[in-house]
């Protein structure tokens, strides 16, 4: 009998095997491929400019925050700060922020200190919320002990001579420290009966201002003196006061002359014009002219302005008041300008149409009207 032939079964059942090892195969690298690609979950970043701030107590630090949406998260954002120092608020504008799928939002953070505030560093963390989504971003602060704050105030001329029914004009100049706003001015007392002061401007954010006394014809002669106050808060919400003094001496004995002039231009916002003015002396004798002043009495408007209720007034307008050296000495039965008595253009009295932020067009081709006063005594 012959011996059976096994070979070619083994080799069908080897192919077979090697057939379905390949199908297992090709399953699990399907599946591998199936499962690697994951999605990515709704998420929120946040990010905060400038990282870091460094104020003086009393004031505030504001930063902007900005919240993006990742993974295609829409939805509202509640924004929080933690960590600020005690005597500190946080305050965001807005304190939500909505986003869409990719979108990015900002807020303003606005950290106001006050005078308990503790002088040291801290740091912030910004949290925003929406359900159990949330991010996170922190910023550093540092609060530094306040400036000494002070102000002081001087007047010039120390003193001035005024005939009954004219003008004085005193420059009060201030010097401050660590003292950035706005200061008022006022008269504690010492006025003539009758008398009006009017500071130009009251109050200022600047350095100096315009003191202007005006009497009435019916004043009596008589010296006085004139306490000046002025008053301004340091960062902190503390008043700071400065005072000072001037002379005033009102005569009625001076010797007569006339001042004249006008305005050799058109004002516009923002532009001046110097006046060369002419003393007239009708003595005999030469005079000695000082405390020359220049004021704006009024302003009339065109018809167009009044009929379209256009206003233009007199704080439209400041005077520059003369800066040379005195006495300015008119010859006898003459007359003499600023000019000609070798007053430079610099230290000539101007007017000027200030630039403000209203509307000014009232102000077009409008007249004013100036006065003129000062002190003649003769030789």
């Amino acid at each position: 009998m012959s011996p059976r032939r096994v070979l070619p079964a083994f080799r069908s059942a080897n192919a077979a095997t090697k057939l379905f090892l390949a199908g297992v195969l090709l399953l699990l690298t399907a599946a591998g491929v199936a499962y690697g690609a994951q999605p990515a979950k709704p998420g929120i970043t946040l990010g905060i400019s400038p990282a870091s701030q460094s104020i003086t107590r009393g004031t505030a630090a504001t930063y902007t925050v900005a919240i993006t949406s990742t993974g295609g998260f829409t939805g509202k954002v509640n924004l929080t700060a933690t960590g600020v120092p005690s005597g500190t608020t946080a305050a965001f504008s807005p304190s939500s922020v909505t986003l869409t799928s990719g979108s990015s939002g900002t807020s303003t953070l606005t950290i106001s200190t006050t005078s308990s505030t503790p002088i040291a560093s801290s740091t912030i963390t910004i949290k925003g919320v929406s359900g159990s989504v949330t991010g996170a971003v922190s910023a550093g602060l540092t609060v530094n002990a306040p400036l000494s704050s002070a102000l002081s105030m001087s007047a010039t001329p120390a003193s001035v001579t005024m005939a009954p029914g004219s003008t004085a004009v005193f420059t009060v100049q201030l010097t401050r420290t660590n003292l950035p706003g706005s200061v008022n001015f006022a008269v504690l007392g010492g006025l003539p009966s009758g008398a009006k002061a009017t500071f130009t401007p009251n109050p200022t954010t600047g350095n100096s201002s315009s003191l202007q006394i005006t009497t009435p014809a019916t004043a009596s002669d008589g010296s006085f003196t004139l306490y000046l106050v002025s008053s301004g808060k340091d960062p902190g919400g503390t008043t700071r006061y400065a005072y000072a003094s001037v002379g005033l001496v009102i005569a009625k004995s001076g010797s007569p002359f006339t001042i004249s002039g006008n305005l050799p231009g058109v004002l516009a916002p923002g532009l001046s014009s110097t006046l060369d003015l002419t003393l007239a002396n009708p003595n005999k004798k030469p005079l000695s002219v000082t405390n020359l002043t220049v004021t704006v009495k009024t302003v009339t408007r065109t018809a167009y302005a009044v009929s379209h209720n256009q206003p233009c007034t007199t704080a439209d307008y400041a005077v520059t008041q003369y800066s040379g050296s005195y006495p300015l000495t008119v010859p006898g039965n003459g007359s003499a300008s600023l000019s000609s008595l070798g007053v430079s253009t610099s230290a000539r009295p101007k007017v000027s149409m200030l630039n403000t932020a209203v509307n000014q067009d009232g102000c077009k081709g409008a007249t004013l009207t100036l006065a003129y006063s000062g002190s003649g005594q003769g030789s």
